[in-house]
């Protein structure tokens, strides 16, 4: 007996050439709920692959991505042909986002997920300074600079990359916590701490350089500390390509 096809839900952002292989693909296999589909193909770049790995992480569906867009690190190559051959060839990874729980100045608590990294920036034209805690620890009194950030390996090669932070390898137990613009101690970039950190960033002064704290792009202004940790009770399932996956593409920016 033939094995049954999967159901594939296909997911597109609204840039023209996403809808148009959107339009192509769901013409070739149809189109299937997230919900009850077996996998889920993502047509964009890689700031639509984030936005759908958050839509459906409750699902624990893999998600194929197909580069429509202009980044796509997370991204497989676009072809229209063999679609279903690829997917059953597909290598798994699986990586756990980050948890940010950040308390503003009114008082407020904001939860949210990142995949990528979780970042602090200055909201003025004033340097930020920030106090930074380890599992409770404080390791640095005082940091003066334009932000700061915790990434994952998934993300290390984003916003972390371009602010001198380490790439990190898919699977290492490991966070990049990296300064942005590091003012005092001047050319201070960061730290490589273990995946079990809790961070703790208290905003000193903040009513005369006000910081804001940024989740795979949610954003929360005016924060007076941000907490981040790792979050393994949630896992995205992404599919690649033989030979193209994140660990090879990471081994690739370290050598390029």
């Amino acid at each position: 007996m033939a094995a049954k096809e999967r159901l594939i839900g296909f997911a597109a952002s609204t840039a023209p050439e996403a809808q148009a292989a959107l339009a192509a693909l769901t013409a070739l296999h149809g189109q299937c709920p997230p919900h009850a589909a077996d996998v889920i193909v993502a047509l964009g770049g890689d700031g639509f692959m984030l936005q759908t790995l958050h839509e459906t992480q409750s699902l624990d569906t893999p998600v194929y991505g197909m580069n429509c867009g202009t980044i796509g690190f997370l991204m497989n190559a676009y072809r229209i042909e063999g679609l279903r051959e690829r997917l059953d060839a597909a290598k798994e990874e699986v990586i756990n986002p980050l948890a940010m729980k950040a308390g503003t100045m009114s008082g407020e608590i904001v939860h949210a997920l990142a995949i990528n990294e979780v970042s602090l920036l200055r909201q003025g034209p004033q340097a930020a300074k920030l106090r930074i805690s380890i599992d409770g620890r404080e390791r640095m009194a005082e940091l003066v600079c334009d932000g700061a950030l915790v990434s994952t390996p998934a993300g290390s090669t984003a916003y972390n990359y371009s602010a001198h932070g380490p790439i990190l390898p898919i699977g290492s137990d490991v966070l990049a916590l990296t300064a942005i613009a590091a003012f005092r101690p001047r050319r201070w970039r960061g730290a490589v701490i273990p995946k079990s950190a809790h961070v703790r960033f208290d905003v000193l002064d903040p009513g005369k350089r006000p910081v804001m704290a940024d989740a795979d792009s949610r954003s929360v202004r005016d924060v007076a500390y941000v907490e981040i940790r790792s979050e393994p009770k949630v896992r995205h399932r992404i599919l690649f390509d033989p030979g193209h996956g994140l660990e090879e593409r990471l081994l690739n920016e370290q050598f390029a």
